[in-house]
């Protein structure tokens, strides 16, 4: 009967926590709500993690009383990675400005580095493209 009723109680206090940790964890809580400063936007953008445990012990003493315990156990740990600036006098992309908190990791880095080196290409391309259009005469 002992056990059963353990049981019991660290169900309900695993749903519990697992409820609270979750109520935690929420899309509000990783992009947060729009902050307008002046003729800017912001938003600031976090990584979430969370951790969870349960543990449960029993004995049987040879001298004396026997006991049971049991625990449970979470956390949730957030970290600022980015502001996002949209500056609402600059129309287009080049309004938008994304601030990153930490170093990019070497992945992230190479990411970047081809991201850059593909956009500089199509605006190469782009604007030989426009240079040869206004050079060519029309023939009729």
């Amino acid at each position: 009967m002992l056990v059963n009723f353990a049981m019991s109680m660290i169900a309900d206090d695993v749903k519990a926590t697992v409820d609270e940790l979750l109520r935690a964890v929420s899309t509000k809580n990783v992009i947060s709500d729009p902050l307008e400063v002046g003729d800017k936007v912001v938003i600031t953008v976090t990584k979430m993690g969370l951790g969870f445990g349960t543990g449960k012990g029993e004995s049987k003493g040879t001298t004396g009383p026997g006991g049971v315990g049991e625990a449970v156990g979470g956390a949730v740990g957030v970290t600022p990675i980015a502001i996002i600036v949209i500056n609402k006098s600059i129309s287009g992309m080049g309004g938008i400005e994304v601030k990153h908190l930490a170093p990019p990791s070497g992945i992230g880095k190479a990411l970047g580095e081809i991201a850059s080196s593909i956009t500089q290409a199509m605006s190469e391309s782009k604007n030989k493209n426009q240079q040869q259009q206004t050079h060519e005469k029309p023939q009729f």
